[in-house]
C-alpha cells in the first residue's frame, strides 16, 4: 500500500479534475469568465468582447446550452453576463429560469457581442472577456484549466496578473505513471475512495433524466427501443452503452442537467464513470469493487490527460474510454497484466480518432468507445493483446500511452488547424 502522503496527494488531484459540471464545459468556461468580468464591472455590460483560443471556439461553438434550447456561445455569454455566479465554477448558469432565459434572449438581440479568436497565444485553453459601460471596462482571463482565472482588471487596474502554467502543470503535480496507479486504485483504504460514488450517483442519474426528454440525435433512446434490442439484445452490453449515450445526449443536447466531469469534460467524465457503473451493477460486483473500478477509471483517464492536455485533436473518449475498459477488466477479475492488455488493445484501435467540437453527435463517438472498451476488456481477459510487433503498440504499457498523447498532442496539431477550418468556413 502506498503512503499516507502520497495516497492523499492523489486524492487530492482525483477530487480537483473530477467535479460537477452544468453543459459542456467549453461555453460554461466562457460563461464563466463573463459572468466573473461582469461581478468586476458591477453593471450590466453593454458591450461584450469574447476572444479565445480554437480549442476553446472549437467545442463550443455547436453544443446545446443548457436549459436554452439554444445553440452555441451567444445566449451563453449573454446568461452569463446576467445571471452567472462565477462562485459557482463551471455550474455557472444554475440560476437559470423561464423568465431570465427570455431576458438573456432579448439582451443578446440589443447588444454588441464580438467572438473572435486570439491571435498570438498558445495555450488551448484560454477565454479572454472584456466587458463594457458607462465608459468603465473589466477584463477577465482564464487560461490553463476550465476554472483558473489568470488576470483580472477594473478600469485599467490590475487586480490578478499570473502567469500562465503549462498545460497539464496542475494534473502533473502529482507524477503518476500506470503502475502507480492500479497500486493505488487497487489497495487504498476504500473509506478513503468513497468519494467517487458521487461520480456514478450524478452520471447514472442524468442517464435516467435523458429518458424524460428527446435530446441530441436520443441515441440512448435509440438502443433502448425494441428494434435495438434485436440486434444488440437486452443485455449488459446495450446497457452499458445505452446509459453511457443517454447521459452524453442530455449533456450535448442543452438538458439542465449537472454531470460528474473529468480532466475539464463531461462527457469524459461520462464516459469514465457509466459503463463501469453499469456493468458492477449488472455483475453483481460488490461496492468495494465498484469504488475501485471507478477509481481506477477516472485516475487512468487523468493520468493520460496528464501529457495529452486538456484540449487535443484527440476525442477525448479514446482518454476516458481507455480508463472504462481498465476498470470493467477489474471488474471482471483481471489482474495487473490483463489491465495492460486492456490499454494496449484501446490504443491500438482507437487512436486518431478526431476531436470535431462538443456537439450532440459526440454520443456517436462514446458509443464506439465504450464498445471497444468492452471488447478489449474480453480479450484482455483471454490473455489476447496488441503485441509490440503492432503499430505503436510497445512492451512497455506506459510508453504505449506516451505513443498515444504524442500523437494526439503533437502530430494531429495540422489536423485540428484544418478541422476548426472546416467548421468555420460552412
Amino acid at each position: 500500500m502506498l503512503d499516507k502522503t502520497k495516497r492523499e496527494n492523489i486524492i487530492a488531484l482525483i477530487q480537483r479534475e473530477v467535479v460537477p459540471a452544468v453543459g459542456c464545459t467549453e461555453p460554461m468556461c466562457v460563461a464563466l469568465c463573463v459572468a466573473r468580468a461582469t461581478e468586476l464591472l458591477a453593471m450590466r455590460p453593454e458591450r461584450i468582447t469574447v476572444l479565445l483560443s480554437p480549442n476553446i471556439l472549437k467545442n463550443a461553438m455547436g453544443v446545446g446550452i443548457p436549459g436554452t434550447g439554444m445553440i452555441g456561445l451567444p445566449i451563453a455569454v449573454g446568461l452569463g453576463a446576467l445571471i452567472g455566479k462565477s462562485a459557482y465554477q463551471l455550474e455557472v448558469l444554475k440560476d437559470l429560469t423561464p423568465e431570465t432565459l427570455e431576458l438573456g434572449k432579448q439582451y443578446i438581440r440589443e447588444i454588441p457581442i464580438g467572438i473572435h479568436i486570439k491571435e498570438g497565444i498558445c495555450d488551448k485553453l484560454y477565454v479572454e472577456i472584456l466587458v463594457e459601460a458607462d465608459a468603465h471596462q473589466a477584463k477577465a482571463v482564464i487560461a490553463g484549466t476550465h476554472t483558473r482565472f489568470v488576470h483580472l482588471e477594473h478600469d485599467g487596474q490590475v487586480l490578478l496578473d499570473e502567469a500562465v502554467s503549462p498545460e497539464g502543470e496542475e494534473a502533473a503535480s502529482v507524477s503518476l505513471n500506470f503502475q502507480l496507479v492500479h497500486e493505488f486504485a487497487t489497495t487504498s483504504p476504500v473509506d478513503e475512495l468513497r468519494f467517487i460514488l458521487q461520480a456514478r450517483d450524478y452520471n447514472l442519474r442524468a442517464a435516467q433524466e435523458s429518458l424524460k426528454g428527446n435530446y441530441g440525435h436520443c441515441l440512448g433512446k435509440t438502443i433502448e427501443r425494441p428494434m435495438a434490442h434485436g440486434i444488440f439484445g437486452n443485455s449488459i452490453f446495450s446497457h452499458i452503452i445505452s446509459k453511457t449515450a443517454l447521459a452524453c445526449d442530455a449533456r450535448m443536447g442543452g438538458a439542465l442537467i449537472p454531470v460528474m466531469s473529468n480532466s475539464g469534460s463531461g462527457n469524459q467524465g461520462i464516459c469514465a464513470t457509466n459503463p463501469v457503473a453499469v456493468y458492477a451493477q449488472e455483475n453483481e460486483n460488490t461496492e468495494e469493487e465498484t469504488i475501485r473500478a471507478l477509481v481506477l477509471s477516472h485516475l487512468t483517464a487523468i493520468y493520460i490527460k496528464q501529457s495529452l492536455g486538456r484540449l487535443s485533436a484527440l476525442c477525448g473518449c479514446v482518454v476516458a474510454s481507455i480508463g472504462s475498459s481498465c476498470g470493467i477488466t477489474y471488474l471482471m477479475g483481471g489482474d495487473y497484466a490483463r489491465i495492460c492488455y486492456a490499454v494496449k488493445n484501446m490504443i491500438a484501435n482507437l487512436t486518431g480518432m478526431i476531436c470535431d467540437g462538443a456537439k450532440p453527435s459526440c454520443s456517436l463517438k462514446i458509443t464506439s468507445g465504450v464498445s471497444t472498451a468492452l471488447l478489449s476488456a474480453l480479450l484482455s481477459m483471454e490473455g489476447r493483446h496488441v503485441t509490440s510487433a503492432e503499430g505503436i503498440i510497445d512492451d512497455d504499457v506506459d510508453r504505449s500511452i506516451h505513443n498515444l498523447t504524442s500523437i494526439g498532442a503533437d502530430a494531429m496539431c495540422a489536423t485540428d488547424c484544418m478541422v476548426l477550418g472546416i467548421m468555420t468556413g460552412k
